[in-house]
């Protein structure tokens, strides 16, 4: 219920559709690229390819206007028939300038591929003719296909005076199989890039977003361990306000009693949840300073309710590096932990030691599985009524300590945690290896 109640929430639906604007503009950004790319390369490869065709079809016709002579001031063609420039595509046509009237054509290669007009291949032989020079233009044949025309001019051998032209009329559509190919390599390249980084945008915007998922994460837990823990507290304390208001004078007094332990029960949650907050949320490193750990455990026990158990104390000096604030709340999350569960009836029962870098708990309760403490140290899943989240807390205050938090069978029944944390670092005059050791046994 908890995860899918996370799941509905505005915030989190707010990240969700970030990701995806995040990955839809990665993925629009790469789909603009690739086309303008594609369109470029395309209309590249079009050019070369039309370039190429106007390119033989020049050296065609000047190959025929080159074999084109005079001889007794009359216009020679043999050397057309068997040469090769004259065969095949582009077809080659020679047009003859008759003083009395427009180019006649005097010689038509012997493969005729296109139908196009006369009146078209005789202007671009005028074109030529005018010009002095090569002249290309784009037309037409009698079933509407386009057709490309190249004219090449030729010299009387005896005046140098134009005498003519020769025409190349080539195919468009020339190499387009290729240029077809490439196109289609273009479009399932592009496809294939635009979904690839389509997933890659979306890993790495969710990437880029997981700090903020994990805030939004240490949010809810923090607001989830609030109203669970508050919960009962606050009822407590107005239950009680409730009955007192409805009793005669001097029923407050009778009432004080529960109201103050629900405030202290507050008190303690409160911490609890200021000191979650700052690990999960790293404010700040972990201020170690050197820290009498007997001294700390010996102060935090005589904080215990005068009218519950007392724990019966085995103090040995020890020093430690380490948070002493943090420290405190891992050492009364676990008396407090002992005096919920340990069944204790009275100081014997509860026993808490320090000695070295350890400390140890035992007590006379229904005792701990060792092989179920990582699910007791998980929020909301504590036995007996309990969150949880105190066990959680110590666990996570010893890893950033650099130790563990362990249990194991009480011998007589019950349960012992021990409470690890790293050893102080070696000093001029200290012994090397030295370290403090927290136990306590509930």
């Amino acid at each position: 219920m908890a995860r899918s109640t996370r799941r509905r929430s505005p915030a989190r639906r707010r990240l969700r559709r970030l990701q995806l604007r995040l990955t839809a503009a990665y993925t629009l950004i790469t789909v603009v690229g690739l086309a303008c790319l594609s369109w470029v390369v395309i209309r590249t490869d079009d050019r070369a390819r039309e370039d190429a065709e106007y390119d033989e079809m020049r050296r065609r016709a000047s190959v025929a206007a080159s074999l084109v002579y005079y001889e007794d001031d009359r216009i020679r063609l043999d050397g057309l028939q068997d040469d090769e420039a004259t065969t095949g595509t582009p077809q080659i046509l020679v047009l003859e300038k008759r003083p009395d009237g427009g180019p006649v054509t005097v010689f038509r290669g012997r493969t005729a591929q296109f139908a196009v007009a006369a009146g078209a291949i005789d202007a671009m032989a005028r074109s030529a003719m005018e010009a002095e020079g090569p002249v290309r233009a784009g037309a037409r044949d009698r079933s509407g296909e386009p057709v490309r025309l190249l004219a090449v001019p030729f010299y009387h051998d005896a005046t140098d005076e134009v005498a003519g032209a020769a025409v190349a009329v080539g195919d468009p559509e020339r190499g387009a199989a290729e240029h077809r190919s490439l196109v289609l390599s273009l479009v399932v390249g592009a496809g294939a890039l635009t979904a690839l980084s389509a997933v890659t945008g979306h890993v790495l915007s969710g990437r880029s977003m997981r700090p903020a998922w994990q805030a939004l994460e240490q949010q809810e837990r923090l607001l989830a361990d609030a109203a669970h823990e508050l919960r009962t507290p606050v009822a407590v304390m107005r239950g009680s306000v409730e009955v007192a208001a409805g009793s005669p004078g001097g029923a407050l007094d009778a009432h004080l009693p529960r109201i103050r332990r629900a405030a202290d029960r507050m008190a303690d949650v409160v911490e609890n949840l200021l000191a979650r907050g700052r690990l999960e949320a790293a404010v700040d490193t972990v201020r170690t300073e050197p820290l009498r750990l007997d001294q700390l455990v010996e102060e935090v026990c005589a904080e215990l309710p005068e009218s519950g158990p007392r724990p019966r104390l085995r103090l040995e000096e020890s020093v430690t590096e380490a948070d002493a604030a943090l420290v405190r709340v891992a050492v009364r999350n676990l008396l407090d932990n002992a005096v919920r569960h340990g069944r204790a009836s009275d100081g014997a029962e509860l026993v808490v030691t320090v000695r070295g870098p350890e400390v140890w708990v035992a007590d006379r309760g229904p005792g701990v599985d060792p092989d179920r403490l990582p699910e007791l140290m998980e929020r909301f899943s504590s036995p007996g009524g309990g969150t949880g989240i105190g066990l959680s807390l110590v666990r996570r205050i010893a890893e950033v300590h650099r130790g563990k938090l362990t249990v194991r069978a009480r011998p007589g029944g019950g349960a012992e945690f021990v409470l690890r944390l790293a050893p102080a670092r070696s000093r001029p005059g200290r012994r090397r290896g030295g370290g403090p050791a927290l136990t306590i046994r509930s």
